[in-house]
């Protein structure tokens, strides 16, 4: 019998996993990294054995946002496009924080000359986000269990009646919700501040870009 060998999730422990063209993977494949994406482990269970390899990665994926290249473009219905993003599971996609739509660069932002701000200042920005993470709760905020986040990711009262309007509207599952708060509880760090502002809620609901299309089409 053959014995057990790590994949391409465990390979990539501690490192990034990138998928291009995420709809063109088979459904199944996709929801089987669901378990490794919440537990960072990967089981495989054999008729004599069972073996754990660790599988603590970043995932980073890409798409284009409906079959034809672009939902806006007319040369799909909306029943094409859902059909399509439909590939994607919503237990899946609930486990991705960050989903941002790049929008269609114009003529004169391809010519613009103008300097971004270079990694180095992003990373001293990321470094001291971090160091105020693990000084407040000792671990990372991607790391924060639900029951800390009622600890270290608490709302004023009109942030919690925003965010929950919000998550009604989108129709957002609970680890949804709880994700916007661990990206906003970022988003603060970045930014310096001790409580989560509305600011912050808001940039990490507008990190959600996929479920607003799903929503948004569903309701035609």
């Amino acid at each position: 019998m053959s014995k057990p060998k790590p994949g391409e999730i465990s390979l990539a422990h501690n490192g990034v996993l990138f998928l291009d063209e995420l709809p063109e993977f088979e459904r199944k494949v996709l929801d089987s990294l669901r378990e490794p994406m919440e537990t960072g482990m990967v089981t495989i269970s054999r008729a004599a054995q069972q073996v754990d390899f660790p599988a603590r990665f970043q995932l980073v994926a890409a798409l284009n946002p409906s079959p034809t290249g672009h939902y806006d473009d007319k040369r799909a219905t909306s029943e094409q496009v859902l059909r399509y993003l439909s590939k994607i599971s919503g237990p899946f996609l609930d486990r991705i924080d960050l989903q941002i739509e790049l929008p269609r660069l114009s003529t004169m932002q391809l010519q613009s000359e103008h300097v971004p701000e270079t990694s180095e200042i992003i990373k001293e920005r990321v470094d001291r986000a971090y160091e105020i993470a693990l000084q407040r709760q000792g671990k990372v905020n991607g790391m924060l269990s639900n029951r800390e986040l009622a600890l270290y990711c608490k709302l004023a009262e009109g942030e919690k009646l925003f965010l929950a309007k919000a998550v009604d509207k989108l129709q957002l599952s609970p680890r949804s919700y709880h994700r916007i708060l661990k990206v906003a509880r970022t988003i603060s760090d970045l930014d310096g501040y001790p409580d989560i502002s509305m600011l912050a809620l808001k940039e990490a609901l507008s990190y959600r870009a996929l479920e607003r299309l799903i929503s948004q089409l569903t309701r035609y």
